[in-house]
């Protein structure tokens, strides 16, 4: 279904109408390489003087997706289900004051909101009212808020356990604040951990690596200015310290990943490229045994730029890379050593410099493919890998029913017989693959997939949504 925002065609400021593909390198003004631009929104159109993070949130009931855009003076959301003429919802403005710091996470329908301005503590905006905004752009209110720390860095959430940890706070020793958001609107302080001093950025998660001696447990990688920091915050009123790494040339252990086997920590330092000079240096180490880690390899990249945030889906890893944009690494050998950069979209266009500009955050975690860029400089981009690209006849060719399903779906053909059926979920993950003998009509047995979104890949060349309820 279409979406209808009545008496809205008027108001031409809350919508953004481009798409431009990636031709020769180039997307309207913009170097790019295997990525098309599908939309944007200037700063100016989003009413602030500069960006930062980013994040996502898929509407559970009809799969609609929103990205959450971090601005000096708030937080945007955007309607970006037609991903070429998306929609500024409006604003949550800043609990206290501006700040060049914003960061947002999500945790069940609920978007969770920290700066480092003082007072600000943490908000929480309930992400359902985005279904029935009627005049956009909205100034929006916060549903509830969180004061037990002022400032703070960064907010990490493991969705898992239902606990919200701010980084950077004035608490703890900068180290992470332990906050239970299992109920959203009534979030409770929990302790925190201060062993390993000032967190700048952080991954906490409920650990399933190769490391047996952590299976379930709640495990926290801190980048913590000099070091990286493993501990054991299962048992928040009695956190434990397992081990600490670093490496040469240390300036400052900004932010880092793991790959979803959970062997290796991808590491970016935002100031050894300033300080010692050269191309981008990614960091690798390998967390096999989480009380012994080291170091692996190191990967530079194409360009001088300083490296930010990146994250990691399948065998791919999305780098916000300042001057030089998104930046998307092969990583699936990355076992032998090898890591090689596959594609980008430069969203800065001032050359590609050691500086504190561009791309501040990508969010590459939509089942659409479309992926986020936030811009310190530019604002919001909106882009998706040219080989992802389905055409709308395409897409009508096949249909499925029906959808929301539970346990059954049938894929229907007007014309192309069904070959070939993958399912991937939301991190890009291949959790059914099934093979057919040409017939126009399948019926598929999903009783084993957990409810939530869903990609599925018809004869390698067309994708649809599929909500599992």
């Amino acid at each position: 279904m279409k979406n209808l925002y009545p008496l809205l065609m008027a108001f031409v400021s809350v919508f953004t109408f481009a798409q431009t593909p990636c031709n020769n390198g180039i997307a309207g003004s913009y170097l790019c390489n295997g990525y098309d631009l599908q939309s944007s929104f200037s700063l100016n159109e989003l009413s602030a003087s500069e960006g930062n993070d980013s994040w996502g949130w898929t509407d559970p009931l009809d799969g609609k997706e929103y990205a959450l855009v971090g601005l000096s003076n708030g937080t945007a959301f955007i309607d970006i289900s037609n991903p070429t003429s998306p929609v500024y919802l409006g604003k949550l403005p800043t609990h206290t004051s501006s700040s060049s710091w914003r960061d947002i996470k999500v945790y069940e329908n609920y978007a969770f909101v920290v700066s480092e301005a003082n007072g600000h503590g943490m908000q929480v905006f309930d992400l359902t009212r985005l279904r029935s905004v009627a005049n956009p752009p909205e100034t929006f209110t916060e549903d509830a808020h969180y004061n037990g720390f002022g400032r703070a860095h960064n907010l990490v959430i493991n969705e898992d356990s239902g606990y919200a940890y701010g980084v950077g706070t004035n608490s703890f020793n900068g180290g992470p604040h332990f906050v239970n958001i299992q109920n959203p609107l009534n979030p409770v302080a929990a302790g925190g951990f201060s062993a390993g001093l000032y967190t700048h950025d952080a991954q906490i998660l409920t650990y399933n690596g190769p490391d047996t001696d952590y299976t379930g447990r709640e495990i926290f990688i801190g980048s913590n200015e000099d070091n990286i920091v493993i501990a054991d915050i299962t048992d928040k009123a009695n956190p434990v310290t397992i081990s600490s790494v670093s490496y040469t040339n240390v300036y400052y252990t900004h932010q880092g990943w793991f790959t979803e086997d959970q062997r290796y920590f991808i590491v970016g330092d935002e100031v050894d490229e300033l300080n010692v000079g050269g191309n981008t240096r990614t960091i690798i180490f390998d967390f096999n045994d989480l009380d012994a880690p080291v170091f692996h390899f190191e990967h530079f990249g194409e360009t001088a730029a300083i490296d930010h945030n990146g994250y990691v889906v399948g065998d791919k890893y999305y780098m916000a890379n300042y001057r030089a944009g998104m930046r998307v690494l092969d990583i699936s050998d990355i076992a032998n050593q090898n890591i090689s950069e596959i594609g980008y979209f430069d969203t800065y266009t001032g050359g590609n410099s050691a500086g504190f500009d561009g791309a501040w955050n990508v969010y590459p975690y939509f089942e659409s493919g479309n992926i986020v860029i936030s811009d310190i400089n530019g604002g919001f981009f909106l882009v998706k890998a040219q080989s992802l690209g389905v055409s709308e006849e395409e897409q009508l060719e096949f249909s499925i029913y029906p959808n929301p399903a539970e346990n059954n779906i049938t894929i229907k053909s007007e014309n192309e017989p069904i070959t070939i059926v993958e399912i991937y979920n939301v991190l890009g993950q291949r959790v059914l693959n099934l093979d057919f003998s040409e017939k126009l009509s399948e019926n598929i047995n999903i009783s084993s997939l957990h409810s939530g979104l869903y990609l599925v890949k018809i004869n390698a060349n067309t994708t649809k949504r599929l909500i599992v309820k």
